[in-house]
């Protein structure tokens, strides 16, 4: 089998239900680089960030009927000590769940963007 081309992750999208609002949450609450804001010829605009330093980014993508905002994204953002970043959530104001902690597994926690994405951060395994 031959390679396709396909070479990494470049950015995973998130619906949201107003990108000013998506870029202020994830700019300013969880302290993302804004790394793209553009304008798009069809309207909205190509919105790129993220955690700095991190070669992946995440894209706020508008909401429509077929991609809604409010969903599970699967995305696993990565802190060096999860308890402090839930500490330090928690006191912006972000909707996180409990922080858990299991023998032999990373810590995490769940939280929710501005339009209820929500998204876990978990620890770095050392």
């Amino acid at each position: 089998m031959t390679g396709t081309g396909i070479i990494g992750v470049n950015t995973i999208g998130i619906p949201v239900g107003d990108q000013d609002r998506g870029l202020a949450f994830y700019r300013d609450v969880l302290g993302f680089e804004v790394r793209v804001d553009a304008p798009l010829p069809t309207g909205g605009r190509w919105i790129m960030l993220a955690p700095p330093g991190s070669a992946v980014s995440v894209s706020l993508v508008v909401a429509s009927e077929d991609v809604p905002a409010g969903i599970e994204t699967g995305i696993r953002f990565e802190s060096a000590d999860a308890g402090a970043t839930h500490e330090e959530l928690t006191r912006r104001g972000v909707d996180v769940g409990a922080l858990l902690r299991w023998p032999g597994v990373p810590a995490m926690f769940q939280a929710r963007d501005a339009d209820g994405n929500r998204f876990e951060v978990v620890e770095r395994a050392t």
